[in-house]
């Protein structure tokens, strides 16, 4: 059983997949620990104005915050106990410092799906996680319906 699962989310469709999966790991004491690595764009060399980057970037994190509030809603209507949090940093650097910092027994994520010359030039995050954790990680490759359309179902059938 785990009591801590990390399930990474980039705000797609594909991201969300997991979820499914996730919801069938989990037990009522599981908590759900959702994270967003935001992507901040290079203020160095794109903006001279410190408060635009300033902006910019505060604009991130509540958009970043507000799509995982709203995923941990859809979770928390299924019965989940969820946490969220926002970062930034490489992406597969941030996903495993965060798991380890909250103690994390199960990572869970999607992939996109990426080969032959997309993944060599984009690199895969999920490729880096996997081979940087010293926990058990749950890969699925997404295939069906998004979760987001699957849990707003689920959720419409219960109300």
């Amino acid at each position: 059983m785990y009591k801590k699962i990390l399930v990474p989310l980039d705000g797609s469709a594909l991201a969300e997949a997991v979820l499914l999966h996730v919801k069938a790991l989990a037990q009522p004491e599981t908590e759900v620990a959702l994270l967003r690595v935001a992507l901040y764009p290079t203020y160095d060399y794109v903006f001279s104005s410190p408060a635009v980057a300033a902006t910019l970037t505060e604009e991130i994190e509540n958009e970043s915050e507000k799509y995982l509030r709203e995923m941990s809603a859809l979770l928390q209507a299924q019965g989940l106990k969820t946490s969220i949090a926002v970062t930034g940093g490489p992406v597969a650097d941030a996903i495993l410092d965060y798991a380890d910092a909250i103690g994390a027994d199960l990572i869970a994520m999607s992939t996109h799906g990426r080969s032959g010359v997309a993944r060599w030039l984009i690199g895969s995050v999920a490729d880096r996680v996997v081979r940087g954790s010293p926990m058990p990680v749950l890969l699925i490759r997404p295939v069906a319906e998004p979760a987001s359309e699957a849990h707003a179902a689920e959720a419409s059938h219960a109300a």
